[in-house]
């Protein structure tokens, strides 16, 4: 399985889209600061997770959460 995540910082004003085989050790990396893009904006919460079974369509619905309409439709639907 493959794993499409949005993580939301405490103070809600950040968000960082991920794809992962393992979503609870990502989580554990991203709060415990050794992800150089998410450390200085922790910690974070889980706000959604889309569970994929094709490698290529996570993928790309990382891709499309990542653009413009990806993260509109982010923040309006999920």
């Amino acid at each position: 399985m493959k794993y499409v995540y949005i993580l939301e910082s405490l103070d809600s004003l950040h968000f960082y889209v991920g794809i992962t085989d393992d979503l609870r050790a990502r989580l554990a990396k991203h709060n415990a600061g050794e992800v150089p893009h998410t450390s200085k904006y922790g910690p974070w919460l889980l706000k959604t997770y889309v569970a994929f079974s094709n490698e290529k369509q996570a993928a790309a619905f990382e891709r499309y959460l990542k653009s413009a309409s990806g993260r509109a439709f982010a923040k309006k639907r999920l």
